[in-house]
């Protein structure tokens, strides 16, 4: 008879304890998978990962300090092959599009880790990525748009502070004429009506983060 497989063994990086219990408790009745660890922040993630080597970690992106798409960019610095899921409470595109750039091997919303969780974890553990369907089709709905930039980026978040577009620049540097350029270049890029609707689908998307 062939030996059991070794179980996928698990890391979860998560600020909320009881996110983090409660995965635990759930990997652990799976006879595959054994949670080797847990960490509160990027930072710690990146040392429990160093201490630990997980088949497959699973990592929140909104976190204080450290935030998870900082620490998963580190971690795959530091481990090219490591398997990573990131795990957030927004379906934004831009996050999710950034977080696969960087190398995560799965994107799942807290609200499928009932029913997707452990699947999620199987597949990427087997070479495999884990796209949720709505996040895939947010991706797509915006594929060929241009992005922003980040100086594009900066302005809007002013905006979405209420700053004048003569306020805006002053901050960075800048005239108000060059501004209000750059909030038409926004606009377009958005395909908003006005500065309002362009913060909100700013927000709406992850490029944004109030």
């Amino acid at each position: 008879m062939l030996p059991a497989p070794e179980p996928i063994r698990v890391l979860t990086v998560d600020d909320h304890p009881l996110m983090r219990e409660g995965i635990a408790a759930v990997l652990g009745e799976q006879p595959d998978m054994a949670p080797v660890g847990e960490a509160a922040d990027g930072w710690q993630g990146l040392q429990a990962f160093e201490r630990l080597r997980p088949d497959v970690t699973l990592m929140d992106i909104q976190m204080p300090g450290m935030d998870g798409l900082e620490a998963l960019s580190r971690l795959r610095t530091l481990s090219p092959g490591a398997r990573v899921i990131v795990l957030t409470t927004f379906k934004a595109d831009a996050q999710a599009w950034q977080a696969l750039k960087l190398g995560a091997s799965g994107y799942l919303l807290k609200t499928q880790l009932r029913t997707e969780l452990l699947d999620a974890i199987r597949a990427v553990h087997r070479g495999h990525r884990w796209i949720p369907n709505e996040v895939a089709q947010e991706i797509a709905a915006h594929a060929g748009q241009e992005q922003l930039s980040g100086r594009e980026i900066d302005v809007l978040s002013h905006i979405a502070q209420g700053l004048s577009n003569r306020e805006i620049g002053g901050l960075l540097s800048l005239s108000e004429d060059t501004i209000k350029a750059r909030v038409k270049t926004i606009l377009s890029k958005l395909d908003a009506r006005d500065r309002t609707h362009a913060v909100v689908l700013a927000l709406k998307r992850g490029l944004l983060r109030l």
